[in-house]
């Protein structure tokens, strides 16, 4: 889908792309697009089709620019439906995005900014252009961010630029943000895309089920300190997995392993 509004999703070989977009608006998430990435993510999670790796990004230059402000009017001013549109619409959404068992890479240019920065959040690996914005200024239009989603990105961003973002409107640089631990690698505006392209490849080659286990380990941590009994009850059952097997046999022939 380009030049409209809403999510699409392509697939090239292994590589799932999900694209944001809302023409004109930067890619600001209605919220049919909220319902929408929700449904891409619930299909990707029964995924059949031999994907290894989704790329996340925005069109034309920018990522997403947060919420779609135009529609807010006609619903946040009741609480019943402002709740519905947080827990039911932009969280389950997330958490559609956070139990995706694929590696999940952020592809940031331009605008990142109240709901990209949420949305970039959920994912695992994210790289960014030199010139991207980052940032959740909604306090300057009299609201929160809702306690899940804040949560969320406090958590990949750090206490610092949580606060400053939340509580001062603070809009910061990408240099900062990788410095904060929250992007991979920062590239010149020009090279994200092929960069991107590059690190999806090179977890499209690894082993699927290694991927799988480690964001099950990933999300139990999120889930808050999970006991040692709760990690390491399955956490072995690959043993005599063909995997595991093809894996070790490939290094010990000095050969590129077929997952």
């Amino acid at each position: 889908m380009t030049g409209g509004s809403g999510i699409s999703l392509r697939q090239e070989g292994a590589i799932a792309f999900v694209t944001l977009s809302n023409a004109g608006r930067l890619n600001a998430m209605t919220r049919a697009m909220w319902r929408e990435l929700r449904a891409v993510f619930d299909g990707l999670r029964n995924d059949d089709a031999g994907l290894r790796c989704v790329v996340v990004r925005g069109e034309g230059g920018a990522f997403c620019a947060g919420g779609d402000i135009s529609e807010y009017p006609s619903f946040r001013f009741e609480e019943p439906s402002l709740r519905e549109f947080h827990e039911n619409e932009v969280w389950a959404a997330l958490q559609a995005m956070l139990d995706c068992p694929l590696p999940l890479v952020a592809q940031i240019e331009g605008a990142c900014m109240g709901a990209g920065i949420e949305i970039a959040s959920c994912c695992d690996i994210r790289l960014a252009g030199a010139s991207a914005k980052f940032g959740a200024p909604i306090a300057k239009l009299g609201f929160p961010m809702a306690p899940r989603e804040a949560a969320l990105v406090h958590g990949a961003i750090g206490d610092v630029l949580a606060r400053d973002m939340l509580l001062a409107a603070g809009v910061h640089g990408a240099q900062r943000l990788y410095d904060a631990g929250f992007l991979l690698q920062v590239l010149p505006d020009n090279e994200v895309a092929a960069a991107v392209q590059l690190h999806a490849t090179r977890i499209a080659a690894l082993a699927p089920q290694a991927a799988r286990l480690h964001k099950q380990t990933f999300a139990a941590l999120r889930a808050g300190a999970p006991s040692a009994h709760d990690l390491l009850a399955t956490a072995y059952d690959y043993a005599d997995s063909a995997e595991h097997r093809e894996g070790i046999a490939a290094f010990l022939a000095k050969r590129t392993p077929n997952f």
